[in-house]
């Protein structure tokens, strides 16, 4: 039987610019289904590719058997559906053996996969695509059949380990729940880097990456959040008693230094007052010396002892700061109109809905709207119809408010430009040590502020793009978010579900993450399927 565990021995990798991302990891990955968590910037895709053999490790190794199969949370729609699904040098070989190749390098090409043709239409039928072909061009996908196709690939790669980089991305509420069943089913190696908490609840066990290292957690997401509460608790209450006991331990030595230097004052006034030969006096003077020295090396020593131990403490605090965003909208009129939608006909028609569905929708003042439906119902088109970007192809769109829009592609962000640019273009009237501020309280430190773009993660891109959705001048009365959740790490996914409760404008999310947009305080949930578009109110 082939050997389907992963280990990590001593694993360390160095950055570019020198920056240590982690180092000596040690960790077994075998066939328990596995989530890997961690902070934004953390390095979770940097060790999935190094776990896959994509990169290389600076020192340690990674040891194993068989073949690991890696999805990317960037999907590049480049190419084909064959080439996204892994199969285009398969598919290529066949169509050349059929039209009579006799090439040795073809028939190798193939290998097993004389019936792969088939195996992609089936896999296509099952994950609700029918309607593509081997050749519809990749990016002509939407987000979610883009992920859908990525996971057939691996479904198809014959891999015994599957590391899957945020696979729920994207995916709609019932290809969440198939993926879940699907990784259930799964019968070989699996880990999983993901912010999906009901993905997570999923897994047999969590590891999470921290500048600490690696730590395992026996369980699902309930259990790790459980055990980080009471981990990070206790390690808490440590460093403050730590702390403590290093005040009380400074205020006695001081108190002792006290007493002793009153000590040598008398010993010395005493020894005038009593007429003693100078020799004598001299002799005095000397031991008092030698004991105050003794007494400061002593103390001395202490305090390093006492600072040793907080640092110790210290180290076993989870070194995350703490994560917040900032509600800016000023306060609406609830019945004031921002946005009106009249038999409005949506470009972009998808074989999801019908054609000619059109939609008629009003906006108030502070309706908090959830955006949801099957992937390629029209979601994002819709938002991007608000914001302007798209023009529809009937009706009336007409919005009267300041409204901020965030794609889940991230279009407006320029790989080259850094995260403070970005924001000073988004609020020319802040100053930029307030616009720093807000991306510190979002995780992004001055490092990572001044650093290009495209160099940060996926979870780091998003809060860039956030802060200038978030912080821009003057701030909108109407959010406009798509996806806003995907690639955020669970600190940060909490900051933004605060903040967004706080919110005073009108919000309009999509959103496929259940979870997530309990969490928001939602006046309606405004659902597109078949028949078309329904808006329903929320209890509160």
């Amino acid at each position: 039987m082939t050997n389907t565990c992963l280990t990590l021995e001593g694993v360390s990798f160095t950055l570019a610019d020198g920056r240590v991302l982690f180092q000596d990891l040690n960790e077994v990955f075998d066939q328990r289904r596995t989530g890997l968590v961690g902070s934004n910037g953390a390095g979770k895709s940097v060790l999935a590719r190094l776990m896959a053999g994509e990169l290389a490790s600076s020192s340690g190794r990674v040891a194993g058997g068989g073949t690991a199969h890696y999805l990317s949370q960037h999907i590049a729609q480049e190419g084909t559906v064959a080439a996204l699904a892994g199969v285009q040098t398969v598919l290529a070989a066949l169509a050349r053996i059929e039209n009579g190749s006799a090439d040795p390098a073809d028939f190798d090409a193939v290998g097993d996969g004389w019936d792969m043709r088939e195996r992609l239409q089936s896999e296509l039928d099952r994950h609700g695509l029918p309607h593509l072909r081997p050749d519809t061009p990749a990016a002509s996908l939407s987000g979610g059949e883009a992920m859908r196709v990525s996971l057939i690939a691996a479904w198809l790669s014959g891999a015994n380990f599957l590391i899957l980089d945020e696979p729920s991305n994207h995916l709609d509420r019932a290809n969440r729940l198939a993926l879940q069943v699907q990784l259930r089913l799964w019968p070989h190696g699996l880990l999983v880097i993901s912010h999906d908490r009901e993905l997570l609840a999923q897994m047999d066990r969590i590891v999470e990456l921290s500048p600490l290292g690696l730590r395992s957690y026996g369980g699902g997401y309930s259990f790790y959040a459980e055990c980080k509460r009471s981990e990070d608790d206790a390690a808490q209450r440590l460093l403050d008693q730590r702390k403590l006991e290093r005040k009380r331990e400074t205020h006695a030595m001081r108190e002792q230094q006290e007493r002793q230097a009153q000590r040598a004052a008398k010993g010395a006034r005493d020894g005038r007052d009593a007429n003693q030969a100078r020799i004598l006096l001299g002799g005095q003077k000397n031991r008092a010396q030698g004991t105050a020295g003794r007494l400061r090396q002593q103390q001395a020593a202490q305090q390093d002892l006492l600072s040793q131990r907080v640092r110790e403490a210290a180290q076993q605090v989870a070194p995350v700061a703490a994560i917040a965003m900032h509600a800016v909208a000023g306060p609406q009129a609830a019945r004031l109109r921002v946005a009106e939608l009249a038999d409005v006909l949506l470009p972009h028609a998808s074989p999801a809905t019908r054609a000619n569905v059109t939609i008629s929708l009003t906006i108030t003042g502070q309706q908090r709207i959830a955006v949801v439906g099957p992937n390629g119902c029209g979601k994002s088109t819709l938002l991007r119809t608000l914001a302007g970007k798209l023009a529809p192809l009937a009706g009336r769109c007409e919005v009267r408010a300041r409204a901020t829009y965030l794609d889940q592609q991230l279009a407006d962000l320029t790989a080259q430009r850094s995260a403070i640019h970005h924001l000073q273009a988004a609020n020319h009237a802040a100053g930029e040590s307030a616009l720093r501020t807000h991306l510190a309280q979002m995780g992004l430190d001055a490092a990572l502020a001044a650093a290009p773009v495209g160099t940060l993660s996926g979870g780091e891109r998003l809060k860039v793009a956030l802060a200038c959705a978030l912080y821009a001048h003057p701030p909108a009365q109407l959010l406009l978010l798509d996806e806003p959740s995907n690639h955020l790490d669970l600190a940060s996914l909490n900051a933004l579900e605060i903040m967004l409760r706080q919110y005073q404008g009108a919000l309009l999310v999509v959103s496929h993450d259940e979870t997530f947009l309990q969490a928001l305080n939602l006046t309606h949930r405004l659902e597109a399927g078949v028949e078309g578009w329904h808006l329903q109110a929320l209890a509160n």
